[in-house]
């Protein structure tokens, strides 16, 4: 499913990329086992040979972190793989670069092309999502929110986001972050009978407090967000509706999650996670926004842009354009539907009764194990995994009831529903055999198995010489 080929050489794949979007069709890094049988590929992965030069030891990390990836399946919702391309990009010659200011208005010289790379990802970002504006140099997720209510709001002001412990991410209105520090948050949350968002509530907390930003979007929400809604609240209440899509960007620009625009006036998305990218952010925003969300970003709170981090923010722009990247996000959907449905055939607590997006959230306390513990034995096990709260959690977020695991980086190798019901099997007997380390070890083995059939973008399945 994915558009590159499993053990590809860097030279090869970029030289591919180029006339991909030269020729406009599909090419064989649409198929990783088509790719693989090129005979022209040479079948090498990334080897950190100079790094090894300089510094053995953090060779070392390097290559046992690569063997890690390869060898276990990352379900972290907000995990991915970028493609050998994207890797390229970001370990090119533009990280020698300072470009403080804007195209055009830089405060240094030497600035042709990076101008030029620049606007290139301002240009493929707008037309992606189709947004009137796009500030393409945020450094990633959190900066770009923190930029939202630095450029729009006064110390002081009202803004409603979602829970953390219900779904919320914590530049939302967490009480340690930024965003509850400096701003008055009202916090909505979801149904204790369905695991979904109260839309009553909404509406009922915005005509009381009448905020000037209302926020939606949340980093462990299982179900789709209806963003007219929350557009509607906001208008009847005179704020500012924020979108923050940073876990399904990828999916609304595949086709298989409402999107916010162009009617909600301010939108962010980090650019890894399911858009499949660099670790980086967006803001786009109505043309009306753009100076203050612009002078927010630099000088507000930001210096130079990281060049070689929005060369690979144009590419991952121009991936997501090609015709395989729907067929990509909605096997992502497909996949956390089978691996929610057969969690449930196991037994499983799944809040909201299972999924409509990219990751399933596990209340574990029908198991008997708390969420720490899952998470390391499914470490073990060579399932990546993160604990996480739930809504109504009588634990604190160190120890939380919950799981939360996803499927883009799965879907990026290839694997499918099948391979989804493995999954679901494997989670099922590591939780059961938490204690075991011999079992955990064995099921390792067998994830390591399947995993061989499914290689990582630019990671070879052979042993490579250490």
């Amino acid at each position: 499913m994915g558009v590159w080929g499993p053990v590809e050489g860097w030279r090869n794949t970029t030289r591919i990329v180029r006339q991909e979007i030269r020729d406009g069709h599909r090419s064989v890094l649409s198929d990783p086992r088509q790719f693989a049988q090129t005979q022209d590929m040479e079948p090498i992965m990334q080897d950190f040979s100079a790094v090894r030069q300089r510094d053995e030891e953090l060779y070392d990390l390097l290559v046992a972190e690569r063997e890690r990836q390869r060898d276990g399946i990352e379900l972290i919702p907000s995990e991915n793989y970028v493609s050998p391309a994207i890797l390229e990009a970001m370990g090119s010659v533009l990280t020698n670069k300072y470009s403080e200011g804007y195209p055009g208005k830089r405060y240094y010289g030497g600035q042709e092309y990076i101008d030029k790379i620049e606007n290139l990802a301002r240009r493929r970002a707008k037309a992606l999502f189709g947004a009137e504006h796009v500030n393409v140099q945020c450094y990633s997720g959190s900066p770009a929110n923190t930029a939202v209510m630095f450029g729009l709001l006064d110390y002081g002001d009202t803004i409603m986001g979602m829970k953390l412990d219900q779904g919320g991410h914590l530049t939302h209105g967490l009480h340690v972050n930024y965003s509850g520090k400096s701003y008055n948050v009202v916090s909505y949350g979801v149904r204790k009978e369905t695991g979904r968002i109260d839309m009553d509530e909404v509406r009922g907390l915005a005509l009381e407090h009448r905020p000037k930003l209302i926020i939606s979007g949340a980093t462990a929400y299982p179900r789709q967000f209806d963003f007219e809604a929350f557009k509607s609240i906001a208008d009847e209440v005179g704020a500012v509706p924020m979108a923050d899509i940073s876990h399904i960007s990828g999916l609304i620009v595949g086709g298989v999650h409402p999107s916010p625009l162009p009617f909600t006036d301010v939108v962010t998305t980090t650019t890894h996670k399911t858009l499949r990218g660099p670790r980086s952010a967006i803001i786009m925003c109505h043309k009306k926004y753009a100076k203050d969300i612009d002078r927010a970003v630099f000088p507000g709170l930001q210096g130079g842009p990281h060049d070689h981090i929005t060369a690979a923010k144009a590419l991952t722009f121009k991936e997501a354009m090609q015709p395989e990247f729907k067929d990509y996000a909605g096997q992502i959907v497909a996949n956390a539907k089978a691996l929610a449905e057969a969690l449930l055939e196991h037994g499983f607590d799944l809040v909201s009764g299972g999924t409509d997006n990219h990751l399933v959230l596990v209340d574990l306390t029908n198991k008997g194990i708390i969420g720490k513990d899952a998470e390391t034995a499914l470490d073990k096990a060579g399932l990546t995994a993160n604990k996480n709260t739930v809504p109504f959690d009588t634990r604190s977020p160190f120890s939380p009831s919950g799981i939360r695991i996803g499927t883009p980086a799965a879907t990026t190798r290839g694997m499918k529903e099948p391979e989804m019901k493995r999954i679901a099997d494997w989670i099922n007997a590591a939780i059961d055999n938490h204690g075991n380390d011999e079992k955990l070890s064995s099921i390792h083995d067998e994830v390591r198995e399947l995993c061989a059939g499914f290689p990582v973008p630019g990671i070879s399945t052979t042993e490579h010489n250490r």
